[in-house]
């Protein structure tokens, strides 16, 4: 099962999962971003997709999803981005990032069906705990989908072993609590104690986001884990339309992980 995204894993020493948000600034621009983000560099692409209330967001990606739905970009909309995608890429892992009220809203089997065939690999939900996971985990497997967790940096060893249970090929650990964003520094040594106590509970993969911006990022947490992710910056560059910028921002955290392989 999962067979882009294991294969990416077993293939890329370090991983590089980028977002943007469908829509924004506008649907033709987001789009060719998607394809910066994967003619760059980027190993696995979160698409996301626009909600009201992205309580895990922070400033620059809340501004998205307000735009993109201002917009107009709803489900039909984001079904026609991943369809596209899939088809330029073929190889490339595409993971809808979306709060758990549009899947509710629409329904678990069309949600999930119709990701399934517009070529979607998998879905992380920021705001479905472990705990209430059942219901997507068990749609999402009847189409070969992943389901991938989110573990914090206050969760107990029982927890990660829960999430580690619950998750599929790797875990989305944030580094700080809080809220999506660019800092200029990492609890570094923090994070390191706290995927030490990850790795002795969970075998599977494990990439960091929340705040990684900068190559020097890239280089110090890809040390510590299996790949990072980064939003906040590329939707930023986006948003300016500074597609160009966008393209060297990728290769340089791409490169950062390389020097941290």
């Amino acid at each position: 099962m999962f067979e882009r995204l294991t294969s990416t894993f077993e293939r890329e020493k370090k991983v590089l999962v980028s977002y943007m948000m469908v829509g924004y600034p506008d649907f033709e621009t987001s789009l060719r971003a998607f394809e910066i983000l994967i003619e760059n560099g980027s190993d696995v692409i979160e698409v996301g997709y626009p909600f009201s209330d992205p309580v895990a967001d922070g400033s620059t990606i809340q501004v998205a999803h307000e735009k993109a739905l201002n917009n107009g970009i709803r489900f039909k909309d984001v079904l026609k981005a991943v369809s596209h995608l899939r088809r330029r890429y073929p190889q490339t892992p595409l993971l809808l990032m979306t709060y758990y009220n549009p899947i509710f809203k629409i329904g678990l089997e069309k949600f999930v069906s119709a990701f399934a065939e517009a070529g979607i690999d998998g879905f992380i939900v920021p705001d479905l705990p472990p705990e209430e996971s059942a219901d997507l985990r068990e749609v999402a497997h009847k189409y070969n989908l992943a389901t991938v967790m989110l573990a914090a940096p206050t969760s107990t060893e029982k927890r990660l072993q829960l999430i580690c249970e619950k998750t599929d090929v790797f875990t989305y650990y944030v580094s700080v609590t809080g809220i999506t964003g660019e800092r200029d520094r990492l609890p570094l040594g923090n994070l390191k104690e706290r995927l030490n106590l990850y790795r002795n509970v969970c075998n599977k993969k494990v990439v960091v986001g929340f705040g990684i911006s900068k190559r020097e990022h890239a280089r110090e947490v890809g040390a510590l884990a299996d790949g990072i992710v980064v939003g906040s910056l590329f939707v930023k560059l986006a948003g300016r339309g500074d597609l160009n910028g966008l393209a060297s921002a990728v290769r340089d955290l791409k490169e950062g992980l390389r020097e941290a392989a």
